[in-house]
């Protein structure tokens, strides 16, 4: 079974991020979107990075535009978005489509290991989150209305 650290990403400027840079960290990977109703989440997963990065804990963000073109931005603006009105210092990556023929292949990795709902493996909008421990399994995943503080209680056993 291929961990989730064991993938390559694209950095919000499209360069190569190999992901086991994150390798025996506690990670919460996440597809954003600025322009959702589930947007201010990034004030609460900036909160969680800040209070749990020191003990070896990282959020990384994937913006999507797959629901609702809720993402339209290129990744200057989600950058500026992000740092301006959330301050977000967690890293933010490349623009990824999660679902359909042209998903990166992390957001498959992640959804075989923590099917949703009744077993359904497609993401169903922004937000959706999966927290991956330090082995770099998926330990589980979370609706996107689960709001960032009440997955605090479960980052903090996996630290």
């Amino acid at each position: 079974m291929t961990a989730a650290t064991d993938f390559i990403v694209a950095d919000a400027q499209g360069g190569p991020v190999p992901l086991d840079r994150y390798a025996g960290q506690v990670l919460l990977i996440v597809n954003t979107a600025s322009k959702c109703g589930f947007t201010p989440q990034y004030e609460g997963l900036e909160a969680l990075y800040r209070r749990f990065a020191d003990r070896g804990f990282a959020v990384l963000g994937f913006p999507c535009n797959q629901f609702g073109a809720q993402e339209p931005g290129d990744a200057a603006d989600i950058a500026r978005f992000c740092s301006l009105t959330y301050d977000v210092t967690f890293p933010v990556f490349a623009k990824v489509d999660v679902n359909g023929a042209g998903a990166d292949p992390l957001f498959l990795r992640l959804k075989a290991e923590a099917p949703g709902l009744l077993g359904s493996k497609a993401i169903k909008w922004n937000f959706t989150k999966f927290l991956v421990d330090r082995a770099g399994k998926v330990v589980r995943r979370y609706a996107p209305a689960t709001k960032p503080e009440q997955i605090a209680a479960d980052i903090a056993a996996l630290l």
